[in-house]
């Protein structure tokens, strides 16, 4: 999982008014939540609940997860993008006001990208071996790569808002929110238990997490960057996440090798093959955590020279992490300047 819970320590002074020091004695009650979604699991945590929450909140969650997946999964048959993704037709094609929302986000940052972040690259992203198509994991020659492209381009994708709906211009179009959806099924539980009447949540998506509130007493929800090593788990800095969300991506999780060559699950849209520059994780905050999803992909395909570059005209906060002469050479941006630490050599 691209991100950890940190721990927190409350620091009490010496002398406190006695109704405060009632308070501050007074345990905070958290519930959690836990199960699986999207391919991963998800946690859900609770400080401090209202009176009013209904028993069955667990059975709320679910049921709005299993909503975002028969919405954009690409697992599912029946789900609205299969099913538009199974259609030749170039007609305006009916879906949630969800949906189109999401896709209209990820529009708006394949513009701001120049196509690095394209949601119509499931066609490339199978042919790689990493899509819903189980096969095994090979090259593709370069004739079956220019096959693929010729069905993708996210200026070939419409979508409209009222009434919601999107569209292709080309029949073998198909779209795959898998970088986007998790960072959405985030904010979508979030909102479910705003409201609810809930001011204190933690809501974590395979590593995709936004917050509201604080966990009790003051004391603020954290998440960790990870160092981007699939043979470890080490911390390298917490952040404080207040009213905001943090998304990671990275190839080192998700790839294979090939005679000595790692090929990585992430794929540049704009060359159909896997990235090969040293860029190994970004991580992203922002208001809500899709947009921080759709970024951290983003910025992941720009790599560490335009990465950055984007993110600074863009006003994004982020964290990117190079590979370079056996260290990880930090590239921060907005607050993780103040956030971040010294580069961790990967032998640490």
């Amino acid at each position: 999982m691209p991100l950890l819970l940190a721990a927190t320590l409350l620091v009490v002074g010496c002398e406190r008014p006695a109704a405060e020091a009632v308070a501050e004695a007074k345990p905070v009650e958290i519930l959690q939540s836990a199960g699986k979604t999207m391919g991963t699991r998800y946690e859900v945590k609770i400080a401090n609940p209202p009176a009013e929450l209904p028993a069955d909140w667990q059975l709320l969650i679910d049921r709005e997860l299993r909503r975002v997946n028969d919405q954009m999964s690409t697992y599912i048959a029946t789900s609205e993008i299969s099913r538009f993704n199974s259609s030749d037709s170039s007609d305006w094609f009916d879906v949630s006001a969800e949906t189109a929302n999401v896709v209209a986000a990820a529009l708006e940052i394949s513009g701001k990208t120049d196509g690095a972040f394209d949601v119509t690259v499931g066609p490339l992203v199978n042919l790689w071996s990493f899509g819903p198509e189980q096969h095994e994991k090979s090259v593709p020659d370069q004739a079956a790569l220019d096959a693929a492209a010729a069905v993708t381009g996210y200026q070939s994708l419409h979508v409209r808002t009222d009434p919601p709906a999107i569209r292709k211009d080309k029949p073998g179009l198909q779209v795959d929110l898998s970088s986007i959806a998790k960072g959405h099924g985030v904010d979508r539980i979030v909102d479910l238990l705003q409201g609810l009447g809930c001011k204190n949540v933690f809501v974590n998506i395979g590593g995709e997490i936004r917050a509201i509130g604080d966990k009790g007493k003051d004391r603020p929800w954290r998440a960790g960057v990870e160092r981007p090593d699939e043979a470890t788990t080490v911390l390298l800095f917490p952040v404080a996440i207040e009213d905001d969300a943090i998304a990671t991506s990275g190839d080192y999780r998700n790839f294979f090798e090939i005679d000595g060559k790692r090929y990585s699950h992430t794929i540049d849209p704009r060359t159909g093959r896997p990235i090969e520059h040293t860029l190994a994780a970004v991580s992203v905050v922002a208001d809500n955590c899709m947009l921080a999803d759709g970024w951290a992909t983003a910025l992941n395909v720009l790599g560490p020279v335009e990465g950055p570059r984007i993110a600074a005209a863009e006003s994004i906060d982020a964290y990117l992490l190079e590979r370079a002469d056996g260290q990880f050479r930090p590239h921060p941006v907005g607050r993780f300047v103040q956030w971040s630490k010294p580069p961790v050599t990967q032998q640490d």
